[in-house]
């Protein structure tokens, strides 16, 4: 996925001895650290976050303090953790993967910087008047996985021309999941599409049980919490039913998943790093553009494939930004 890119190599003077020397300064510089309020949605965003505020020269534990909240998948306690986090003062609070957490933020105060990370156009979410100048106190980047089930129908049509009946896996408690223009895209290509959802572990397996009573012949799986965080399961499910399922981003590919289709989520968790590095050198998130995601990467697992029994045509592979062997 490639962004705008910014890059800066900033110097880092570190008080040695006389820290060592004077404890109540080094408690001073310490006080004085600034603090990242961090709501990650996926536990794999906290290593590429930090690694993008490394490549602006801050590290945690040495320069900066980073307060990690969750909400454990609950979006009624979005709003009671963004203003613990205003209570505490926090420099810049970071949001990536949760339109709802950057919500919530957004109400809690006008005054902090906020940097998001979703999977949908910003704008019309709410979160930004413009792309270009988000004006206010919000920025961040934005990857469009939401915005690309139509796409992925597609790609399961042409590995599956034949496929009549395709089912969607939705959390039911991700107010962002939108089907409804898959539905569209189904309807107008004369194909049917279910609705699962599922939101525990449990669920998961009795919607992939369900989809052998569906006559379902292709799954899509939508973007976001909790099906990041069981990408292993998911996968291991669709090659025990017998599924061709299409997933939102590689790393599903790289777990076993047959195909995916969309951007880097961790370069994403990268690039809201780097924002938030810049928001600590003094920029304002007003004149920060949104970041868009440029590339989406076609994944295909061809392991999978043949587990599946599938002949995957070579239009089909010839597309293919990456092929698993």
């Amino acid at each position: 996925m490639h962004f705008h890119q910014w890059k800066r190599r900033d110097v880092i003077t570190l008080l040695g001895g006389a820290a060592a020397a004077w404890p109540l300064a080094a408690r001073a510089q310490q006080a004085a650290m600034p603090v990242i309020g961090f709501q990650p949605i996926e536990t794999y965003a906290a290593p590429a976050f930090r690694k993008g505020l490394g490549e602006m020269g801050y590290v945690e534990g040495r320069n900066v303090a980073i307060e990690y909240r969750s909400a454990q998948n609950e979006n009624k306690r979005l709003s009671e953790l963004a203003t613990d986090l205003v209570r505490r003062r926090v420099a810049v609070i970071a949001t990536p993967g949760s339109p709802t957490a950057a919500a919530a933020a957004k109400s809690a105060t006008t005054t902090i910087p906020i940097v998001f990370g979703v999977g949908q156009d910003p704008v019309k979410y709410g979160l930004v008047t413009s792309l270009n100048r988000p004006g206010g106190n919000i920025t961040g980047v934005s990857t469009m996985n939401q915005e690309l089930g139509p796409k992925r129908l597609g790609l399961l049509l042409e590995l599956m021309p034949g496929a009549m009946r395709f089912a969607v896996l939705v959390n039911p408690n991700n107010p962002e999941a939108d089907f409804k223009d898959v539905q569209a895209a189904a309807a107008a290509l004369g194909r049917q599409v279910e609705i699962l959802t599922a939101n525990t572990n449990i669920d998961i397996d009795a919607s992939f049980a369900s989809l052998v009573e569906k006559r379902v012949d292709a799954l899509l799986v939508s973007p976001g919490p909790p099906f990041g965080q069981r990408r292993v399961q998911l996968a291991t499910l669709a090659v025990r039913y017998r599924v061709p399922t299409i997933f939102p981003d590689r790393q599903y590919a790289e777990a076993g998943g047959l195909m995916s289709y969309g951007s880097n989520v961790i370069e994403m968790y990268r690039q809201a790093g780097i924002y938030t590095g810049r928001i600590l050198k003094g920029e304002n998130p007003a004149d920060m553009p949104v970041l868009q995601a440029a590339k989406f990467e076609f994944v295909i697992n061809l392991h999978t494939a043949k587990l599946l029994g599938l002949d995957v045509p070579p239009s089909v592979l010839a597309r293919a930004d990456e092929v698993i062997e």
